[in-house]
């Protein structure tokens, strides 16, 4: 009997241990993330203000077209700034998305939300890397125009039409971070002072 008891004691201290790993790595998560709160929630008001300054300028030149003489050496300016933005947005994330890839994890839920954070913070690193390119492309088509002679400021770079439609359709940043952190403290509970 002495066995069979000290064997189940056993097993009930490992797998305790094991709980216990498991919830000191949430923890960790939990603090690197909570870290990085300001990073992500500065990224996220630059990204709302770049997006909304972007699809506002787009949308003006692709209605009235390109203008003529400063109007057009102002455009290229504007989308050389856009992409410099786009860039310091990107910037912003790098950080929050390098503080949680350097979380060694074993647990599955930890690894999981992990997972889902990278991958939204990806997609919108992409999303940002794919204006910045268009922002690229676009700004030295406006100083083509304005040495053509026989450009009339009617028209726009063809890239203008490509960055309204994927300004129109970009989703506003959600507090992906904060979701995580949610995610984490109803599965593990952490106590005052943990995190």
């Amino acid at each position: 009997m002495k066995y069979t008891y000290g064997g189940a004691f056993a097993l009930i201290v490992l797998l305790a241990g094991c709980g216990k790993d498991e919830h000191n790595e949430a923890v960790r998560l939990s603090k690197a993330l909570t870290e990085q709160q300001a990073n992500f929630a500065s990224a996220n008001a630059l990204e709302k203000s770049f997006v909304k300054s972007a699809q506002d300028w787009a949308d003006g030149i692709a209605s009235n077209g390109s203008g003529k003489g400063d109007a057009l050496d102002q455009n290229a300016a504007v989308a050389a700034q856009l992409s410099k933005n786009a860039v310091a947005i990107g910037a912003e994330l790098s950080p929050v998305r390098q503080a949680v890839d350097d979380q060694s994890l074993q647990s599955e839920f930890t690894k999981g939300v992990r997972s889902t954070l990278v991958t939204q913070l990806t997609k919108r690193q992409r999303y940002l890397q794919d204006m910045r390119a268009l922002l690229d492309q676009v700004g030295p088509e406006f100083l083509t125009y304005k040495a053509d002679k026989s450009y009339k400021g009617d028209l726009c770079p063809s890239g203008v039409n490509k960055l309204a439609a994927m300004l129109s359709s970009h989703a506003i940043p959600n507090d992906d971070l904060g979701t995580a952190l949610a995610a984490l403290k109803t599965q593990y509970k952490f106590e005052a002072g943990e995190i």
